[in-house]
């Protein structure tokens, strides 16, 4: 049933291969000098960004193609590579808060309401398309600093709420119709994106309010995490404004709008329509690999550090990125994230490529009810 793309060997060898895989996840770090680039030669080139994400990448993705290899197999890759792999996400966090400060002190300058929206649509991209994928990851962490850095990054975007509903609520239940983060069959983006973004906010509250009520607390109590993610990045707004002044709100705001809705347009593609069954006792099935959308295409997992290999991440989630795995056995992405998520922004030509793949995934794991 699942329809694969060729996968393409680049012709260096075998131990050119693994360093190839190894080094590729430095891409994403050449995004903010990209958006400065932009920023000096000014007017249209402020969209540099948007092209090389939305245009260009799409295009090399699908004529590179895939790679199934893995990275670093868990319990194989030596010390000093784990290091490299934990540095590059660590490095992100000075390099994102340098771009924001960098941006709110520019935009002012930046000449042109068609340069200022390319401006803030390119920060966005970075912060959401690189910024919350290193969230993300370390998020899932056990360490304190990793976790706080999570944290710090989901701030500077305003989603900090994320870090509660996606690790306790989106994991337990994905691909139910109780997660605000799985879309529905047939479920556009424009129908998904209001819908998942006031459920997540509710989610968070009520999981933040229950573990409150556990430990004999109220839900006002300052430990309410919600409460620090609505102030955090409220008093990232009132500190740029007295800094900066309005253009400097307004970017900001700008930005995280375009970081969260690419955020959602990812959550969107990511499980479209595909739905754990229940046993019968009502409980559902255990969450496994044919419940995430995968995509092994080699360049865009480069770009979002492997988060394409979905369906590895969800069923063994304590794994870092590059261990994860390509799953064969389940359902595949005609693209990598970068042509999916400009597929999903045009509902019909979305439901022509995904309902027939949809279609064939249920007639072997049953419709959803």
């Amino acid at each position: 049933m699942h329809r694969h793309t060729g996968e393409r060997g680049l012709n260096i060898g075998a131990e050119g291969q693994v360093l190839l895989r190894r080094l590729g996840f430095l891409l994403p770090l050449l995004l903010p000098p990209l958006v400065v680039v932009g920023y000096r030669l000014g007017g249209a080139w402020n969209f540099l960004v948007v092209g090389w994400v939305f245009l260009v990448l799409p295009l090399v993705d699908l004529l590179v193609g895939t790679d199934t290899g893995t990275v670093a197999p868990r319990g194989q890759s030596a010390r000093g590579w784990r290091i490299y792999f934990d540095a590059i996400l660590l490095c992100w966090v000075p390099v994102q808060l340098g771009l924001l400060l960098f941006g709110a002190a520019v935009f002012p300058t930046v000449d042109g309401v068609l340069a200022q929206v390319g401006f803030a649509l390119s920060v966005g991209v970075v912060t959401g398309g690189v910024g919350i994928v290193v969230a993300h990851e370390l998020g899932h962490r056990l360490g304190r600093l990793e976790r706080a850095l999570a944290c710090v990054l989901l701030a500077s975007v305003a989603y900090l709420h994320f870090y509660i509903e996606h690790n306790q609520g989106h994991h337990a239940r994905v691909a139910t119709s109780e997660d605000p983060a799985t879309a529905r069959p047939g479920e556009s983006f424009w129908q998904f994106l209001p819908r998942t973004l006031y459920c997540g906010i509710v989610s968070a509250w009520e999981l933040e309010t229950r573990r409150l009520d556990a430990m004999g607390l109220a839900a006002l109590d300052p430990r309410n995490r919600m409460l620090w993610a609505f102030a955090a990045p409220l008093a990232a707004l009132v500190i740029a404004g007295l800094g900066a002044g309005a253009p400097a709100v307004g970017f900001l705001l700008a930005q995280a709008l375009v970081a969260i809705t690419l955020l959602e347009l990812v959550n969107y593609l990511e499980h479209y329509g595909l739905r754990r069954r229940r046993a019968g006792d009502g409980r559902y099935e255990r969450v496994g690999q044919q419940h995430s959308w995968n995509s092994s295409h080699r360049l865009s997992n480069w770009m979002t550090f492997n988060l394409q290999r979905h369906s590895h991440h969800h069923a063994q989630v304590t794994r870092h990125y590059q261990e994860l795995e390509h799953a064969p056995d389940a359902p595949q992405l005609p693209a990598g994230y970068a042509g999916m998520v400009l597929l999903a922004l045009v509902p019909p030509l979305w439901r022509r490529v995904m309902d027939p793949r949809l279609a064939e995934w249920q007639q072997v794991h049953g419709a959803p009810s």
